[in-house]
């Protein structure tokens, strides 16, 4: 089992040592591949550099760069030194990166050549991509630094699409609490081979890329998801475990003529998360990776990736993110404020965050002084316990009285079998205060029409609930990984349904 006291220090000699820890694909034709003790001795070198440059406890450390394994090591060796890593999202604006450069208090900045070019600060910058990085390495044995209960190891930015983003700092007590729950059932992990395609600036990707090098398994990391390349990486490298955004698989699923190709009969575990998974897609999972235990994942960078969990000798209900887990503290809060079965979920773990960082009235907002986080998802509880996500709060609106949740609608589109992908927002009305409008992805080669849509959904769900006007997209826009841009997609939507209102007031 995991016994480090610093999350970048997660080495074992004995499971790990010369087994293979990380298959690079940053070039698809000449991946490069590292031992777990290779790896080791790269962090060290990483953080006697850091170190070597004057950098002291708790400064911070910047990464700008696509996935690659100069990531995790510059990542592993600011933990070991007792600095701090700022992963940040390389497709955030110059303007926003600038800001989380100056909000974080970065000292230095590791970056590939690409964001090392756009980068317009005058920091410090290694890059990955020249003699820098290679310059600032200084073998030899390392005392990795141990951190105190209350160490922030990591500052990690929410999206910001609803305004400027949001540090949230967290520590190291907290991930490898997190890091333990996940690898308390079913060590060893050894034989495991998992593949990481989403951004390593991404809690999602991040601590599973933990889990595999505190597990002593293996890991094929794609410097950015590609449909193509995803299934063909997991014969190529026979990977047994595949990590993603639902979004990516929908995405890999749509490429029929090369899935169909593939022999995908390693995968035997599946697991998705950072967003809601369709019954359409959870099914397609099920029928393309047969016998693979399959689970949609549920955390939040602000109270840790761990709240729901299988259960041993239990089979985990279809949609359903598992069960409490130990340790976490949860309720679901009701419109009038009283715990229910369905429900806003409030959640407490070791790995909260104390606050937002410079941000104390955000954090007020969220976090209670006895450290209750308001996730702004909700859930449902059935009678065995389990839980399922029916959407966000702030996604929620009213139609004639009646609250719609869009993946309420989006689950109804998205079972016509001539759907591929769907998103619903709401479009203002003055009668009925909001109605919903469908952005829906067909099948190749449908020639599905708006009528059938309006008419599957009435047939199928409470007739407030049917959108009222269905959109059809080639393939629906994306903010951040994986997640569909929903606040683009609202903007359109509205734009279409006030032209149309004003040719029907003009006719």
């Amino acid at each position: 089992m995991i016994a480090a006291d610093n999350l970048g220090a997660l080495y074992d000699a004995e499971l790990g040592g010369e087994r293979t820890a990380l298959i690079d694909c940053l070039s698809w034709d000449a991946p490069r591949t590292y031992s777990h003790r290779e790896l080791e001795d790269l962090a060290n070198a990483c953080a006697r550099g850091l170190l070597g440059r004057g950098l002291g406890p708790g400064d911070a450390v910047a990464i700008l760069s696509a996935n690659r394994a100069e990531f995790l090591i510059a990542y592993l060796g600011i933990l070991r030194a007792g600095l701090v890593a700022v992963p940040i999202n390389h497709k955030f604006s110059a303007d926003i990166i600038d800001f989380i450069l100056d909000d974080a208090a970065i000292k230095l900045v590791f970056c590939d050549a690409a964001r090392s070019a756009a980068l317009t600060s005058d920091l410090p910058r290694t890059d990955f991509d020249t003699t820098d990085f290679e310059a600032l390495l200084d073998a030899g044995n390392f005392a990795v630094v141990r951190p105190a209960d209350d160490t922030v190891a990591m500052v990690l930015y929410t999206s910001g699409s609803t305004g400027r983003p949001k540090g949230v700092p967290l520590t190291h007590r907290g991930h490898l609490w997190a890091l333990r729950m996940r690898t308390q059932r079913g060590w060893p992990f050894t034989d495991h081979r998992l593949l990481v395609a989403a951004p390593l600036y991404h809690m999602n990707a991040l601590c599973t890329s933990l889990f595999a090098n505190g597990a002593s398994a293996s890991m094929v990391l794609l410097p950015e998801f590609d449909a193509r390349l995803y299934l063909q990486a997991i014969e190529r490298f026979k990977c047994t475990w595949i990590t993603s955004v639902p979004t990516m698989l929908a995405m890999a699923f749509a490429e029929r003529d090369l899935l169909d190709s593939l022999d995908l009969s390693s995968v035997s575990v599946v697991r998705m998360g950072s967003a809601p998974v369709s019954a359409k897609l959870w099914s397609e999972v099920k029928e393309t990776f047969p016998g693979a235990n399959i689970m949609n994942g549920y955390g939040t960078t602000e109270a840790g990736p761990i709240v729901f969990g299988a259960r041993p000798g239990r089979v985990l209900p279809d949609l359903s993110v598992g069960w409490q887990m130990a340790e976490v503290d949860l309720k679901l809060i009701d419109a009038e404020g009283h715990e229910a079965d369905e429900g806003v979920l409030w959640h407490r773990t070791p790995a909260t965050m104390t606050g937002y960082l410079n941000l104390p009235e955000k954090t007020r907002e969220v976090l209670t002084a006895d450290g209750w986080y308001d996730s702004g998802d909700v859930f449902r509880r059935d009678a065995d316990g389990a839980y399922y996500f029916v959407g966000r709060s702030d996604d929620m609106f009213v139609c004639g009285g009646e609250n719609i949740y869009p993946s309420q609608v989006e689950a109804v589109v998205e079972s016509h079998p001539e759907v591929e992908r769907s998103c619903v927002v709401p479009v203002p009305d003055d009668i009925k205060g909001e109605k919903p409008v469908a952005f829906v992805v067909r099948v190749p080669g449908s020639q599905l029409d708006e009528a059938a849509v309006k008419a599957h959904a009435l047939e199928r769900a409470p007739a407030y609930q049917h959108p009222r006007r269905v959109i059809f997209l080639d393939a629906l826009p994306l903010a951040g990984p994986g997640k569909i841009d929903r606040k683009t997609l609202k903007a359109e939507a509205e734009a279409v349904w006030r032209s149309e209102m004003q040719n029907q007031a003009a006719q």
